[in-house]
Parts: C-alpha cells; structure tokens; sequence
C-alpha cells in the first residue's frame, strides 16, 4: 500500500464531510462533450464526490479507489458500482468507456502507465478529464493566513506530486488532443468547523502531525478564528479549478 492511500484511508470519514462538492457545471459541461452516455468510469474516486453527480447523466457509473477505506465511507447510490483498483490497472474490458474522470488525485499516478490504460479503456471518441484545485480563497486576512501555513509550516511535508497542484496541471502532458473548457470553481458558505475540518483532511497536514506529534491546524486555529470572526456566521468560499480535458483517438 503506498502512503498516499495510506494518508487518504486513514481520514476517510473525515474527507467525505469536509472536501467540498464540485460545481453541477462541469458535470454538465463533460456529459455534453460525450457521443454516448453510457458508462463513465471514476477513478481515485474517494467517498464518491464525482461518482454521484456522474450518475445524474450516465446509465452506469463505476467508481474505484485503491483506499478499501475511502471505498467504504462513499454513498452508493442505485447506478454507482464501486470497486477497489489501482488507477493503473483497471479490471475493465477495452473501448468499453464514454468517459474517464479523475477529481483531485492525478498528480498522484500521472505517468506514461495511467494514460495507456486510459487510452485503453476508452471508445473512439471517449472523454478523458482530470481537475485539480489550490488554495481556497476567502478574504485578505483568512488568505493570508492560510497561504503561510500551506507554503510555509507544511514546507516539505506534501508529498511528491503536490507541485502538480500548484502549477494548475499544466505540467502534464496527456496524450490526447486537449478540449477547451470554460472557467469553473467549486463556491461554498463555510462555517468555522468546516474550514478546519477541512484543513485537517490535508496529506501535509498528516504527515506534519506524525512528525511533530501534535495538530499543526490547533496551533493555527486561534489565529483563524480572530480572522474569521463570528464562527456561527458562515463565509463565502471559492476553489478555482483546473481542468485537464481531452479526446481519445
């Protein structure tokens, strides 16, 4: 088991009440863009946040993840197949796919390995989409706050892969011709609990605490929370995403 799995099973519980939900527009957007509807296919799929939108616009949604863990903390709605597989290798025939999606997680597996099996699993024509997203923005304050935590206490404790994050997934290169997509980012009202629930379900947030042996987000907690202010009064919340998007041939 690698440690990303690892660090991702261990808060699984907790990534399916913080991580926020994807924009109902994207879904919309990537279904309009496939020949046939038939089977999409979520890889790395967590508690399911891309699966259950999916299955609003396909007839079947298969949805896996290496973490047995993640797999058991998603919803399963009537339609969604979940089963537990590396992204590499996938227990599925050939051409047999309208679409492959991969939400937060192919800067985990981006290699030549991923996109043959990629290219292997999807019909002529088939969509491939991957989207990440960086740092929440909320005000001035709370920003600049959570900007010098993430760049500056968890320096060195992201793991390998993070960096394709902060270039936006512009450094990757998929072997597809690339489909233009418009602007979309995840919006949200927070409340206080959610924003430190949600800072604690960060891969450097957990190695950090193994390291140190205590919670960096409860050493940053008061200091949020004067930038904050009222914490029964929720905040407008935004995550621009970046999506990778393309055609196989």
């Amino acid at each position: 088991m690698s440690e990303i799995v690892r660090l991702f099973g261990a808060r699984a519980g907790a990534y399916a009440s913080f991580r926020p939900d994807y924009p109902a527009a994207l879904f919309d957007w990537l279904a309009s863009h496939c020949a046939e509807r038939q089977r999409a296919l979520d890889i790395a799929c967590g508690n399911g946040q891309a699966s259950r939108p999916l299955r609003q616009h396909f007839a079947q949604v298969l949805a896996c993840d290496a973490s047995i863990e993640q797999l058991r903390a998603a919803e399963t709605p009537a339609g969604i197949s979940l089963f537990a597989a590396n992204a590499e290798a996938q227990p599925l025939a050939s051409a047999s796919l309208d679409l492959i999606v991969v939400a937060q997680a192919l800067h985990w597996f981006a290699t030549p390995a991923f996109f043959a099996e990629v290219a292997r699993l999807l019909k002529p024509g088939g969509i491939f989409a991957a989207w990440c997203y960086g740092l929440m923005r909320i005000n001035g304050p709370l920003d600049e706050l959570i900007d010098d935590f993430y760049r500056g206490t968890l320096e060195g404790y992201w793991p390998p892969g993070r960096a394709s994050v902060n270039a936006g997934y512009r450094d990757i290169q998929a072997p597809f011709p690339r489909l233009e997509a418009p602007a979309f980012a995840i919006e949200a009202h927070w409340y206080f609990t959610q924003l430190t629930g949600y800072l604690r379900t960060w891969s450097a947030v957990q190695r950090w605490e193994r390291q140190q042996g205590r919670d960096p987000v409860s050493d940053l907690e008061p200091a949020l929370l004067e930038a904050w202010g009222d914490s029964k009064q929720p905040r407008f919340v935004r995550w621009p995403l970046h999506l990778l998007a393309g055609t196989a041939h």
